[in-house]
């Protein structure tokens, strides 16, 4: 399958919060009564406020993923620098998934932190994230325990990075 990585458009906004929710609900990793539920679904702001990037078939257009880039000092990086590029919410669609959907965003984020000259990228995960964990070790990122960090109490996050 021919995968184009692109911003979203307005009319992929509802799907592309739909996948999210699938994938970090249906996966276990967010409680879907939770604030950070709704937080997934709401394409649209982080759309508006960051950069929503969406992975579709190249032959009929379908999304099959996405991701949200922030750069870091923005309202949506939590864990950049103002010279790092950040992920947020990064989500395939159970039909995409192991088709390199989520690699492919991934490498977006980084040529577009790259783009904007940045020095690198720095981004959260959960520690059983670990399908995507090893997207990020492939791409080249590292763990950087000295960053790990906790939003909330009981939700400790991890950091990988990668400077350029």
């Amino acid at each position: 399958m021919d995968i184009v990585i692109r911003p979203a458009r307005a009319e992929e906004f509802e799907e592309a919060g739909r996948i999210t929710v699938e994938a970090f609900v249906g996966g276990g990793f967010t409680s879907p009564g939770s604030p950070y539920a709704h937080r997934l679904a709401d394409a649209a702001t982080r759309a508006a406020e960051a950069e929503l990037l969406v992975a579709v078939d190249a032959s009929d257009g379908t999304v099959l993923g996405s991701v949200t880039f922030a750069v870091g000092g923005t309202p949506w990086a939590d864990i950049a620098t103002p010279e790092e590029g950040e992920i947020r919410m990064l989500a395939t669609a159970t039909a995409a998934r192991g088709r390199g959907t989520g690699e492919a965003l991934v490498r977006a984020a980084l040529t577009r932190s790259r783009e904007l000259g940045l020095t690198g990228m720095a981004f959260s995960t959960q520690p059983e994230m670990t399908t995507a964990h090893r997207i990020y070790e492939r791409v080249g990122f590292r763990r950087a325990p000295e960053r790990d960090w906790s939003p909330i109490p009981g939700v400790d996050l991890m950091v990988y990075s990668l400077a350029f």
